[in-house]
């Protein structure tokens, strides 16, 4: 069965007036962020709001994303959310699998791990990162900068695809994809989730709680796609290879279909 698409909306660590809204939002996952959206002279904030804050939300994953390895902030953060009852922690440009390793070490046993993938460096590592943590996730802004190349989907396809093979090589969830900056453009954000989507990423980043069921219906498989999936199965199912509308269906045929119908299951 496919996994549990996951839509997870990040929240400025600093700003403890906006948690509960997010987590009440419905996308079902926040991460609470102490990297990018806080500044430096505001990091001990964040920490103590999200450290005072972060056990509060029954019934949404609360992740945390951390500072990255090579800033000042990262072992005080570390020491921090060890101690806090949430579901995982995101660690941002992921470079090194033996810090995401030392990490785990030090989280202990049923909190999760995601590597951000946001770099060169990062994707020159992705197999091994992916082996190391729980699940990786493109940031592929971050990345784009690092490259100094455009943020467009054809000029991404081949490094989406590398996340897409490692996750699939380590045995581990399907990648989540990165964020749309323009979170006013309804369409833009769905256009996003189904290309993800099509390239077997299992979610993405959101920036705005408006961004959720745009996103969640890229995700959801289309009315025919379900309609096929549904007619494949009820003439193919136990047959062995058989022809359905003219198409050769075979075992692969048959799991896309059942993962088509499982998907859209979970997402109505």
């Amino acid at each position: 069965m496919t996994d549990a698409i996951c839509l997870p909306l990040f929240v400025p660590g600093n700003r403890p007036d906006r948690f509960a809204k997010a987590a009440a939002a419905g996308s079902g996952m926040i991460i609470l962020d102490l990297e990018d959206a806080v500044v430096a002279g505001a990091k001990a904030e964040a920490r103590d709001a999200v450290v005072r804050e972060a056990g509060a939300f029954e019934g949404t994953r609360v992740f945390v994303r951390v500072n990255g390895a090579d800033t000042p902030w990262f072992e005080d953060d570390i020491s921090a959310v060890t101690a806090l009852a949430i579901d995982g922690i995101v660690v941002p440009k992921a470079e090194n699998p033996e810090i995401i390793r030392e990490i785990a070490k030090a989280l202990g046993p049923g909190r999760e791990i995601w590597a951000l993938i946001e770099s060169v460096r990062g994707m020159a590592k992705v197999r091994d990162i992916a082996g190391a943590a729980d699940r990786i996730v493109f940031g592929s802004v971050d990345f784009c900068a690092d490259l100094g190349m455009a943020h467009e989907r054809e000029i991404l396809l081949p490094f989406r695809l590398e996340l897409a093979m490692a996750a699939r090589l380590a045995g581990k969830p399907a990648p989540v994809d990165g964020v749309t900056t323009v979170f006013d453009k309804a369409d833009l954000v769905t256009e996003d989730a189904v290309h993800a989507r099509a390239l077997g990423y299992g979610g993405k980043l959101l920036i705005h709680p408006k961004q959720i069921e745009p996103a969640r219906a890229g995700f959801r498989p289309t009315e025919a796609e379900v309609e096929t999936a549904r007619r494949i199965l009820q003439q193919a199912e136990g047959v062995g290879a058989v022809a359905v509308d003219g198409q050769m269906i075979d075992e692969p045929v048959l799991i896309r279909a059942r993962d088509v119908l499982a998907r859209w299951e979970a997402l109505s």
